[in-house]
């Protein structure tokens, strides 16, 4: 069986095939241009292949339910020439297979998950954040995903302010100082003048994002209950995950029974940003099942 996944970015698409023990056979990246140019890539690509299924993973918003004449569709994203973007519909005039759509994150999310399960980890649940250009969070519950009307945002909810930010607006054209607006990797720039990546490791404003992660985490911990959280994304490395277990810590004060927090605030099991095209193959695999 073959079992073919998109990783749609917003930057780039990774399209790759793998079988259904989620090896992969075969992988090509395209840089994210306009919809016509780079499904047309994709589409090309996987014409090379007898796929008896594809799971695909989006940035988005997207619309995820089924009973909507808008099912498949990139909808209100900010990425420019590509609101209304059918991706579905696309792929579907030339490839006649069950299909599984779903977030970035959420591909994500639920490789880590089947990645758990194949290590006899036994989890659950888990929660999968993404930190990067972006925020987004997905979640995993028995196998399933958390959403009904649409799917979660979580990259778009709250925070309480850190008291050396109160004069930074947040980057977010929707919400400003929402999560996603007071820590994507854009925040870096528009803080300091200089991309993340030459940001030293003694500059304060590591403690300001941990801050606002560690908000994150007890959100999900207290709504969610996930036996694990993942972070993933060029921003959450572990440098900043130490600082985000410490101040969560700090914050949550015990509350509730929770794992080791290097066991429960982690990085991403699957090495080279796999998490998605993994999750793919395993959600592929299902819609053949089904």
């Amino acid at each position: 069986m073959l079992i073919g996944s998109i990783e749609a970015g917003g930057t780039k698409f990774v399209c790759a095939v793998g079988d259904e023990d989620y090896r992969i056979k075969d992988q090509a990246v395209f840089p994210t241009t306009t919809p016509e140019e780079t499904l047309a890539q994709t589409i090309e690509y996987f014409k090379q292949f007898e796929l008896d299924a594809l799971g695909i993973a989006s940035f988005g918003p997207i619309e995820i339910r089924k009973n909507s004449p808008k099912y498949g569709f990139i909808t209100n994203t900010p990425k420019a020439g590509w609101k209304d973007t059918d991706v579905i519909g696309a792929l579907k005039a030339h490839f006649d297979i069950p299909m599984a759509w779903t977030t970035d994150v959420n591909g994500s999310a639920y490789g880590e998950y089947v990645m758990s399960t194949l290590a006899n980890e036994k989890i659950d649940s888990l929660v999968y954040y993404t930190v990067g250009t972006g925020v987004g969070g997905g979640a995993v519950i028995d196998g399933e995903f958390l959403g009904g009307a649409g799917h979660p945002e979580m990259g778009h909810t709250f925070v309480k302010r850190h008291p050396d930010d109160q004069d930074f607006a947040g980057i977010c054209p929707f919400h400003g100082d929402c999560l996603e607006g007071l820590v994507a990797g854009p925040t870096f720039e528009a803080r300091l003048g200089q991309k993340g990546e030459t940001v030293s490791a003694e500059e304060p404003v590591w403690d300001i994002l941990a801050f606002y992660l560690a908000q994150a985490v007890m959100q999900a911990t207290l709504i969610i209950r996930p036996d694990k959280i993942v972070f993933g994304g060029s921003v959450a490395g572990e440098q900043l995950l130490v600082k985000v277990r410490q101040q969560f810590a700090e914050m949550f004060n015990g509350y509730v029974d929770l794992p080791p927090l290097e066991n429960y605030i982690t990085r991403p099991e699957i090495q080279n940003n796999g998490s998605a095209t993994l999750g793919n193959f395993a959600l592929g695999l299902k819609a053949a099942q089904e």
